[in-house]
């Protein structure tokens, strides 16, 4: 049976733990309100996704197996948007991989995405085009021509708004059977038909460079690292991990680290209980040591202090857990 949802956040924390079929760390990297909002379809086999955030942010998505996962820009008229360090133009798809993928916004940013399991996407393929499609011919950006590409994003946020304000007719099976397989249909489509984009050989560097570095990063997320050992563990000079990180992220990886620490100290201390731990604790098990100093750079990133971070109502904290399942109906179907 087809099932909707449309969530709102005012913290990046649960709102990226509600995310489906792939890990995402999103960053804001500006002090202000952040305010997204998460529309959750499921078709029965066809999963659907709606974003919309405020905040200037960079993030880092990893797809979890057994998927195939497409993205999109919903609305032409918004700013700029970078995906793995290349302008992401609103008349392309990027397909999702294994791969770690950064997305770097300047605000105001909608996305939509929608996936299948692998098997079921590679029978839709040989449904309409006959035969499978190997996913190395699945390149990283696909642009369909310009119809196909309108006719999937207005059906695509037809859809979205029906799951905001007519739930219950999306529910009716022969509704929700139809527009599954009008979106299936344009869905593989679009990326049969289309035209891929090559990544130059700097890029794929870059690319590898990029994901070398995440993996370091996720492998000692708690100690002070520098970027003598970084270079020797990406197998990079400085020179060259500056440049991949400037393209991908927006800012050298010094900067990057220390902004993604920041927040891994946030979310920390939104799932710690008070009784048990302290501010100092969690900073010094993140390499921050000079606490006067972390405590402004905190505060002025989020605009509270760690303290009032740790001391939030029971209720707030918990909504920062990764076990979302109180709350979000499809957190078990990841």
């Amino acid at each position: 049976m087809a099932s909707s949802r449309v969530f709102r956040f005012s913290d990046p924390v649960p709102y990226q733990a509600a995310i489906r079929a792939a890990d995402v760390e999103v960053y804001p990297t500006t002090r202000g309100n952040f305010q997204a909002e998460l529309t959750q379809i499921n078709l029965n086999r066809l999963w659907m996704q709606r974003f919309r955030e405020t905040l200037p942010k960079v993030d880092a998505s990893t797809l979890r197996p057994g998927r195939r996962v497409i993205g999109f820009l919903t609305d032409a008229d918004q700013p700029s948007v970078q995906n793995c360090g290349t302008e992401f133009s609103p008349q392309e798809i990027v397909i999702s991989s294994g791969d770690v993928m950064h997305h770097r916004t300047t605000g105001d940013y909608r996305f939509g995405a929608m996936s299948l399991t692998t098997d079921d996407f590679a029978a839709a393929c040989r449904a309409v085009v006959g035969h499978d499609v190997e996913s190395d011919k699945l390149k990283h950006v696909v642009r369909p021509s310009p119809d196909l590409m309108m006719r999937l994003t207005t059906l695509h946020g037809s859809v979205g708004q029906m799951a905001k304000i007519t739930a219950d007719v999306l529910e009716l099976p022969e509704v929700s059977r139809a527009l599954e397989q009008q979106l299936i249909h344009l869905m593989v489509r679009c990326l049969t038909e289309g035209k891929f984009s090559n990544m130059t050989a700097a890029d794929r560097r870059h690319h590898v460079i990029i994901a070398k570095f995440r993996e370091f990063l996720e492998a000692n997320p708690d100690k002070p690292l520098y970027l003598p050992e970084i270079c020797a563990a990406v197998g990079a000079a400085e020179r060259t991990l500056r440049v991949a990180c400037e393209q991908h992220v927006g800012m050298g990886p010094i900067r990057y680290l220390a902004l993604r620490r920041m927040h891994l100290v946030r979310r920390a201390l939104l799932q710690a209980i008070p009784s048990t731990t302290t501010v100092t604790r969690i900073a010094a098990d993140h390499g921050f040591w000079e606490m006067g100093r972390f405590s402004g750079n905190y505060r002025a990133l989020f605009g509270e202090t760690p303290s009032a971070t740790l001391q939030r109502p029971r209720k707030d904290r918990l909504m920062g857990s990764r076990d979302l399942s109180k709350w979000y109906p499809f957190a078990g179907q990841r």
